[in-house]
């Protein structure tokens, strides 16, 4: 029996049934749009929508110091080239960190290629791309970001596609410092999206909308300086995701998805790196 014949069933197993209620008109507002972005269904949904003049965005309305935050989405359908929707984790100010999903569009019949990224003080280069392996747009699917001391999980429907270590001892920056607030956007981004830019936004398919739902914060809340877990965010009363790791089973689905999915790891663009591989390529 093949690999990928063993994992899908498992993969199928672990998506995720059961609705998240939340209303989104309290957890969450719109940014900016003028009117592209709609809360809907008594708070039940939300959207964005790009159209040649802007795309649209919305944050969180709280800030986090770790957290486990994912949101149910369907993307962008038919010709999506040139846009990008994202779903992120971001502090403020010049030297920020952030956690990256960006789901880049794709032409019609063409999978979206999902990017991942790690900044810490502004500094990022730690990028991670791969296809989907279901249709994004058909229907909603849950996208989560876990962050802790130890580690930032990504995953797609429960199951885990990577992992960035907290590896401080040997140099490498990790975001642990710095409230962060969850953000969306749909923009336009045909100068690099699609192909390194070869593919253009055809405004002819627009208004682009991506859909919203569910959205899910099990987290360390940071607000007026403090955060709602004892102990300055080291230990929760009920939050486990706070010293989450990967259990063997959960490294055996991250390993299938990226040696079947994954199309770009910064960990072995030796082109990109003449002077060496960062640090935390060789420890991983």
């Amino acid at each position: 029996m093949s690999t990928s014949t063993y994992f899908f069933p498992l993969l199928l197993s672990l998506v995720i049934i059961s609705s998240v209620s939340a209303n989104l008109q309290r957890d969450v507002e719109i940014t900016w749009g003028d009117g592209r972005g709609q809360i809907k269904n008594n708070g039940e949904l939300l959207t964005l929508s790009l159209d040649k003049s802007s795309g649209s965005g919305f944050q969180s309305k709280n800030e986090y110091l770790f957290g486990k935050i994912g949101m149910q989405m369907k993307l962008v359908p038919g010709n999506s080239a040139g846009t990008v929707t994202t779903l992120y984790l971001k502090s403020p100010g010049t030297t920020w960190d952030e956690i990256d999903f960006e789901f880049l569009g794709n032409s019609s019949g063409e999978p979206y290629t999902l990017h991942t990224n790690v900044y810490t003080q502004g500094k990022g280069h730690k990028e991670q791309q791969f296809k989907l392996w279901f249709d994004p747009t058909a229907d909603f699917h849950t996208y989560t970001i876990l962050w802790n001391p130890q580690r930032i999980i990504f995953t797609v429907d429960g199951t885990p596609i990577r992992e960035f270590k907290n590896m401080e001892s040997i140099g490498t920056l990790f975001p642990k410092n710095k409230p962060m607030r969850m953000y969306s956007s749909l923009w336009n981004a045909d100068d690099w999206a699609t192909r390194g830019g070869l593919v253009k936004t055809d405004w002819s398919k627009a208004p682009f909308t991506a859909s919203y739902r569910g959205f899910n914060q099990e987290a360390c809340v940071w607000s007026n300086g403090k955060s709602s877990c004892p102990n300055g965010s080291k230990k929760g009363a009920t939050g486990s995701w706070l010293s989450q790791e990967l259990d063997s089973t959960a490294q055996q689905r991250m390993r299938w998805v990226q040696r079947n999915f994954m199309i770009y790891n910064y960990c072995t663009d030796s082109k990109r790196f003449p002077q060496g591989l960062p640090k935390e390529c060789s420890a991983a």
